[in-house]
């Protein structure tokens, strides 16, 4: 099997493909999407991250394409629909970021309720306003989930842990499961202006897009 990857990957998972005898890999990340064309005849499978476009042309042009990995959780830099009409399996590893995700969510949230980045320009400039970048407390603050998902549930505990209140929309999760979590169900409308901060954890979808406002 010949497998491209074509944006970087973590060096171990990559190594872990060269370990089998029968898997053939090549590492070309920046490939534009001309040179993507050209190249993806010849490979059995492709593995992205996001930065690649697995467009309907790149699919088209795969005649030999068994499988399109995503290293990651979105999928929508890759045309689903085309992959299935030509029986090509497409597959994401959602549980890969998850921790990170969750993490980073909260680092921004405290990011931007103590001004940091602003206090950071700020003192680089060789200014000293603390008062101005002070910023507020997140302990007590109402903290709105759209998605309760895995990503969402692993920050609703680590804002627990600061002592924010949580609450979310989610269509798909039950109320049973919510309260496991500590958290109260809303509907989307009733949720927005009850938040400080609101946080999206959903896939990109025809039926999210534009979920918050355009």
């Amino acid at each position: 099997m010949k497998v491209l990857i074509s944006d970087p990957l973590a060096r171990e998972g990559v190594d872990r493909l060269k370990e089998e005898d029968n898997i053939k890999v090549r590492e070309a990340p920046g490939l534009s999407q001309e040179e993507l064309i050209r190249t993806i005849p010849e490979y059995d499978a492709l593995i992205v991250r996001s930065e690649t476009k697995v467009t309907g042309e790149v699919i088209g042009a795969a005649s030999h394409l068994k499988v399109i990995g995503r290293a990651g959780t979105g999928l929508d830099n890759i045309d689903i629909t085309s992959a299935t009409k030509r029986g090509i399996i497409v597959m994401n590893t959602p549980g890969g970021n998850t921790i990170s995700a969750a993490e980073h969510t909260i680092s921004m949230i405290l990011a931007l309720s103590r001004n940091i980045p602003q206090a950071h320009f700020s003192l680089r400039s060789g200014e000293w306003n603390r008062k101005k970048f002070m910023g507020t407390e997140v302990y007590g603050k109402i903290l709105g989930m759209v998605g309760l998902g895995r990503i969402g549930s692993e920050v609703a505990k680590r804002a627990q842990g600061l002592k924010m209140r949580t609450i979310a929309y989610d269509p798909f999760i039950s109320k049973e499961r919510a309260e496991q979590l500590g958290v109260t169900l809303m509907d989307l409308e009733e949720l927005l202006p009850e938040v400080d901060y609101l946080t999206v954890h959903t896939p990109l979808s025809s039926q999210t897009r534009n979920l918050i406002g355009e």
